[in-house]
C-alpha cells in the first residue's frame, strides 16, 4: 500500500479567512508561500546502518536528503521543520547517550541541531527515560535555540507549564506560531516517578485556549500545532488519541501535527490539514500554505498536504559528521554479555508458553521472589540465533525501559486479569480464527496482510501458577487456575505478590484496571517493592549464569505452566493464524 495522500483546497471558507485576517501580523500586499515537513515518533532512529549486520533502515540520515532538497529547491528560509515526540528511546543510540554517555552534549541535541528542526514536541517515551535524561536534553536543546515544547505538562507546584509551550518563528516573510503538546494520558503508561512534579492536561480544550491566546498576543499569520497525540476516532472517545477530535473543532490552526499511534495519516478541510507521517523515519509529512494579501489582509489562503516516503539515500556528509558516535555506539552494542543455548524466536509467545517469556517470567520471579509473574510479548517477530549474546540482544528481548515493581493482588484479581489479557488476545465468535486478528491494509506487502486487532503487548501471560485457557468458553469463564507453580493451593480470596512492569501498574494496556478492577490512582497502596528496569535484571540474570538454558528458564517448579485447550483442536486453529500472520 502507497501511503500518499495529496489534497488540495482551493480556498479557505469566509469564515477561517476572517479569524485569519482578524488575527495576523499586518503583511505586504502579494503572495506568500511556506513548506512544513513534519517527524514523528523516530524512536532512536538515527543511524541507518545496522550495529551487527550490512543491513540498512531509514534514519535521520535519510531524512536529511529530503530536507535538503526541500531547502536547496525552495530556500531554507521557506522550510519549516519539526518533530511531534518519541525521540529519546526506540533503539541502541538513545539507550547509549542517556544512561552510558551522561556526559557529553546529547547526540540527540546534536543530531537534530544538525538537521536545523525549529521546535520539538515532548512524547510519552521521551518522559519514560526519567528527569535526568529529558530535563537535560530540554536544557541542551535550549542552548541551541530548539525549544523542547509540552504546553499540557503543567507544574505542580506553580500550575506553570514544565516545558516551554510555543515558540514564535519567521519563515518566508510570515510570522509563525508553532504550540507543542505532549500526551495527556502519561500515567496509563508510566510510572508517577519518571514524571514527578508535573501532571499533564487533556487537549481538549486547552489546546484552542492556548491557540487563542497566542493570536492575540502574538499575531502570527500561521499557527502550527504540535501533539504528541495519536489520530484517534474523533469521537472524543480516547484520552491519548485526541488528534481528529482537534482537527474537527481548532479555530485558527492551520496545521496539526499528530502522532503516536505510528498511523501514517493525512486530512484536510477548507482551513487546516492534518500530518501524521507514522514512525521510524518510513516517512515525512508535507504540508504547503500559499496565503495571497490585499490590502494588508489576508484574502485568500490555499493548503496542500502530502505524505512523502523517505528517501533510501542517506546524507553522506552527515553520516560522516556522526561516525565516531556511529562507531562508539556500535561497540557497545557488540559487548559480550554471555551465551543464548537455543534459538529464541519471539513470535512463538503467541500460541503458548515460550523460551522467550519464560526467561521474562523466569528473571521477575527470581529478581523479586514474587509468587507470580505477568508478562508479554514486546519484540513482535524477532529472532535471536544460539551462541554468543551480545548486549545488542537485550533490546530484542526487552525493547522498553520498563521497571520492575512487585504489588499485591488477590487470587480472584489474578484471575480477572487474565480473563481480560486473553480476551485481547483470543476469540470465540469467529468460526475461521482462534487468535483475534483481522485482515486489512499492511505497508510491508503489495497485497492485503493480517494483524492482531489489539496490540500483542498487551497479550499477558502469567508465571507462577499452574492454568488453562479454554479457548470454547466466553470470557470470565475461560481461566482455571489448578494451583501455583509449586503445587500448592491457589485461593481467590488470597492476597500474592506479583511480579509487574511499571507500564502495566501505571494502568498500561488497562488490564489492571478494567480486567483485575484495580484502582491504578491508588496503585502506590498495592505496591510491596520497587527494582531496576527489566533489561537491566536480564543482563544480571545472564551475567550471574553465564547463558540463558533453555531447561533453566523452563523449570515449571518456578514459572508454572500454562496452555490452550482443548489443545488438539486449539493448536490446528493456531497453527492456520499463525501462518496468516506472519507468512510462514
Amino acid at each position: 500500500m502507497k501511503y500518499l495522500y495529496k489534497l488540495i483546497c482551493i480556498s479557505a471558507i469566509l469564515v477561517a479567512t476572517l479569524y485569519s485576517c482578524g488575527n495576523s501580523s499586518k503583511l505586504q500586499d502579494g503572495e506568500y508561500s511556506l513548506d512544513i515537513l513534519s517527524t514523528n515518533d523516530i524512536h532512536g532512529t538515527w543511524f541507518s546502518r545496522s550495529y551487527t549486520d550490512s543491513s540498512q533502515k531509514k534514519s535521520l540520515l535519510n531524512i536529511s536528503t529530503l530536507v535538503s532538497k526541500f531547502r536547496d529547491s525552495i530556500g531554507a528560509e521557506n522550510v519549516l521543520f519539526v518533530d511531534a515526540g518519541d525521540c529519546l528511546q526506540g533503539d541502541n543510540a538513545p539507550y547509549f547517550f542517556n544512561y552510558i554517555d551522561t556526559q557529553s552534549t546529547h547526540l540527540f541535541v546534536r543530531m537534530v541541531d544538525y538537521l536545523k528542526y525549529d521546535a520539538i514536541a515532548v512524547g510519552n517515551h521521551d518522559i519514560e527515560t526519567g528527569h535526568p535524561v529529558y530535563d537535560r536534553v530540554r536544557k541542551e536543546l535550549d542552548s541551541v535555540g530548539i525549544p523542547f515544547l509540552a504546553a499540557n505538562a503543567i507544574r505542580n507546584d506553580s500550575g506553570k507549564p514544565y516545558f516551554q509551550p510555543y515558540k514564535i518563528i519567521n519563515r518566508g516573510g510570515l510570522k509563525v506560531a508553532i504550540l507543542g503538546y505532549t500526551n495527556p494520558n502519561m500515567k496509563a503508561w508510566l510510572a508517577e516517578e519518571v514524571w514527578s512534579g508535573m501532571h499533564f492536561e487533556s487537549l481538549l480544550p486547552l489546546v484552542q485556549n492556548d491557540v487563542d491566546k497566542v493570536i492575540k498576543r502574538e499575531k502570527p499569520n500561521v499557527v502550527v500545532v504540535v501533539v504528541h497525540s495519536g489520530v484517534g476516532s474523533g469521537d472524543a472517545s480516547i484520552l491519548e488519541s485526541q488528534g481528529l477530535d482537534l482537527f474537527n473543532t481548532l479555530r485558527g490552526v492551520d496545521f496539526l501535527i499528530c502522532s503516536h499511534d505510528h498511523r501514517a495519516f493525512i486530512a484536510q478541510n477548507d482551513s487546516i490539514a492534518l500530518l501524521n507521517s507514522g514512525s521510524h523515519s518510513r516517512n515525512i509529512a508535507h504540508g504547503e500554505i500559499t496565503l495571497t494579501v490585499q490590502n494588508g489582509a489576508i484574502v485568500d489562503k490555499r493548503l496542500t498536504a502530502e505524505l512523502l516516503s523517505t528517501p533510501t539515500q542517506v546524507d553522506t556528509l552527515m553520516e560522516k559528521f556522526f561516525y565516531q558516535e556511529y562507531e562508539r555506539v556500535k561497540e557497545f552494542t557488540l559487548t559480550p554479555v554471555g551465551a543464548l543455548l537455543r534459538p529464541v524466536k519471539t513470535r512463538e509467545a503467541i500460541v503458548g508458553m515460550s523460551d522467550y517469556i519464560n526467561l521474562i517470567h523466569t528473571v521477575g520471579l527470581k529478581a523479586t521472589k514474587a509468587q507470580i509473574s505477568f508478562a508479554a510479548p514486546l519484540s513482535y517477530n524477532k529472532e535471536i540465533p544460539s551462541g554468543v549474546l551480545v548486549y545488542n540482544d537485550l533490546f530484542t528481548i526487552y525493547p522498553y525501559e520498563n521497571q520492575l515493581y512487585v504489588i499485591k493482588l488477590t487470587g480472584e484479581e489474578i484471575k480477572n486479569y487474565l480473563e481480560f489479557s486473553y480476551d485481547n488476545w483470543i476469540t470465540t465468535t469467529d468460526p475461521e480464527h482462534l487468535l483475534k486478528i483481522h485482515q486489512r491494509e499492511d505497508s510491508r506487502y503489495s497485497q492485503k496482510g493480517w494483524s492482531f486487532v489489539g496490540r500483542s503487548y498487551n497479550f499477558d501471560s502469567a508465571g507462577g501458577i499452574n492454568y488453562t485457557v479454554d479457548t470454547k468458553a466466553p470470557m470470565g469463564e475461560r481461566i482455571h487456575i489448578y494451583s501455583l507453580a509449586d503445587g500448592s493451593t491457589f485461593n481467590m480470596d488470597q492476597d500474592y505478590t506479583v511480579a509487574i512492569t511499571s507500564y502495566r501498574a501505571s494502568g498500561g494496556g488497562d488490564i489492571l484496571s478494567k480486567g483485575a478492577g484495580v484502582d491504578v490512582d491508588k496503585i502506590e497502596e498495592r505496591i510491596v517493592a520497587r527494582y531496576p528496569e527489566f533489561r537491566e535484571l536480564i543482563y544480571s540474570y545472564i551475567k550471574n549464569n553465564g547463558s540463558i538454558d533453555y531447561l533453566q528458564i523452563g523449570d515449571t517448579s518456578l514459572i508454572g505452566r500454562w496452555m490452550f485447550i482443548p489443545e488438539k483442536e486449539a493448536n490446528a486453529r493456531l497453527e492456520k493464524d499463525m501462518k496468516l500472520l506472519f507468512r510462514l
